[in-house]
């Protein structure tokens, strides 16, 4: 009875960290410290609370597919001011769309797009490997078949646009790609992604670019897709952006987000939407509008993490391969084994890492980039990161 898609997805991470340390007991008297999740833990800003508790009277209304005039008109704005578009370039009925959190649109924009057939062959799905699991499921779910492009320390943790075939690109039908990056903090420079906007037209296939951990940053802001196909020609086919609140304003709970971009797209994805997706309540609409129009809890934000960032160039120097990412709240460290480590971390420190094989898949030669790394996530306050540095340094070491 059940679909044999199903049987083609793994188990989520998190469960499998799960299984991972289910037989083994952190030492006593030590508090855990889950560094394996990428919640934030920052403060949630109270204009968020204040502006659900003004619109409480809004919770009986079933609210559009297409979120209100407010939100596309904020969201639009802040695009604009973020990312330096010419006033007016982007409609905020055509080019904006929101989303109940940005994992919900990753997953089934694949859905919107995917062909039977392109190039007389199934039709192929590029990601890059490590990856948010959600694009992997995505391209499974649609019928695709998923090309997992490895990205290490040689690639500059991005895709090698070079290495990539015309055979291959003819059956694409959509790319993901991550920026800054989810694990590494790797950020798409615009030359880089004009490129990839130039074979996404060629070849006709959608580019779908994360940008949700744009906002987190220690020094230069990072380039968008949208501004680079703005600087390359003016247009947004083949092009979606998606951005959330999750990690700009700390409120995961909140579940919002939007994808902007390629109009034609949209309009696709808004049918589809309308069957099967979780719409946003309109407190939650309202309240969302007014977090794109503040920035004062943005800098806030960003600050606490710059803080954690330079301690960590302090606790770390150059142990484990460290650097300090473009963009975003994670390290990603090489320990030779992230399996190993994780079982020691939680063993010795209870501290809790997940093992970067988990959002990696072996490739065609059988070795998973991830395997030799774990993930942490700088998500709790300044004293808990300190202290579970210094922990896995000395356990680690």
């Amino acid at each position: 009875m059940l679909n044999p898609r199903l049987e083609t997805l793994s188990d989520y991470p998190f469960r499998r960290l799960a299984t991972l340390l289910a037989p083994i007991a952190p030492p006593s008297g030590r508090i855990p410290v889950d560094l394996a999740l990428g919640q934030p833990m920052h403060p949630i800003p109270p204009l968020m609370i204040e502006t659900l508790r003004a619109n409480e009277h809004l919770w009986g209304r079933y609210p559009p597919v297409n979120g209100t005039p407010a939100f596309r008109e904020a969201t639009a704005a802040w695009l604009t001011r973020r990312y330096h578009l010419p006033a007016g370039i982007l409609d905020p009925d055509r080019h904006l769309l929101p989303v109940a959190g940005t994992k919900e649109a990753l997953f089934m924009i694949a859905q919107a797009v995917m062909p039977e057939r392109k190039a007389g062959q199934r039709p192929a799905v590029l990601l890059p490997n490590p990856f948010y699991n959600v694009y992997l499921g995505g391209a499974l779910m649609a019928g695709a078949e998923p090309v997992l492009l490895s990205v290490t320390a040689e690639t500059s943790y991005l895709p090698r646009l070079d290495q990539l075939s015309g055979e291959l690109l003819e059956r694409t039908a959509a790319f993901y790609l991550c920026s800054p990056a989810n694990p590494q903090g790797a950020a798409a420079d615009l030359d880089y992604l004009k490129r990839l906007i130039e074979l996404a037209r060629v070849h006709r296939f959608l580019l779908i670019v994360d940008e949700c951990y744009a906002e987190i940053y220690t020094e230069t802001p990072p380039p968008g897709a949208l501004e680079a196909a703005i600087a390359l020609d003016g247009r947004l086919d083949s092009l979606l952006v998606c951005h959330s609140l999750s990690k700009r304003s700390s409120a995961a709970g909140l579940r919002s987000g939007f994808v902007a971009g390629d109009p034609e797209v949209l309009a696709g994805f808004v049918r589809l939407r309308s069957y099967a997706a979780a719409v946003q309540p309109l407190p939650v609409l309202a309240a969302a509008t007014a977090l794109w129009q503040d920035e004062e809890h943005v800098i806030a934000n960003r600050e606490l993490y710059r803080e954690k960032f330079d301690l960590t160039d302090d606790r770390l120097g150059r142990r484990f391969g460290y650097y300090r990412p473009d963009g975003g709240f994670f390290l990603w460290l090489e320990v030779g084994d992230g399996e190993a480590a994780a079982r020691r971390l939680w063993a010795e420190a209870a501290i809790k890492v997940l093992p970067g094989g988990y959002i990696g898949r072996p490739d065609p030669g059988g070795d998973n980039p991830g395997d030799s790394a774990i993930r942490v996530a700088l998500v709790h306050d300044l004293a808990t990161v300190e202290g579970a540095l210094t922990d896995l340094v000395a356990t680690l070491s």
